[in-house]
């Protein structure tokens, strides 16, 4: 995969769906079910395609933002952590390694 903005190969999955699929294995719902009107669309806080474009073939970038009451932490290695927040709308690009706490 290039930065460019390949898509995931065969077998993959993209980023934008591994977000998806963690905040339903947290909910306890099938990944069906993460939709409106139960849940705001991945897309009102963080644009799916521009997200799985950015972390193709980039296991250096790490992307953060709030979603669904989350901090949602989306690697390039292909990881998805999930941790429980605050209300807020957090967006945090970080391209370096290590403790990304301290921005």
């Amino acid at each position: 995969m290039g930065v460019s903005g390949d898509a995931p190969a065969a077998g993959e999955r993209s980023p934008s769906r591994a977000v998806v699929e963690a905040v339903a294995e947290r909910e306890g719902v099938d990944v069906t079910d993460v939709e409106p009107p139960t849940y705001d669309p991945l897309y009102a806080v963080v644009n799916p395609e521009a997200l799985d474009r950015l972390l193709a073939g980039r296991a250096d970038v790490t992307l953060e933002f709030v979603y669904e009451g989350y901090e949602v932490v989306v690697r390039g290695d292909g990881r998805v952590d999930l941790s429980e927040t605050g209300s807020g709308n957090e967006f945090r690009l970080d391209g370096s390694s290590g403790d990304h706490s301290a921005q």
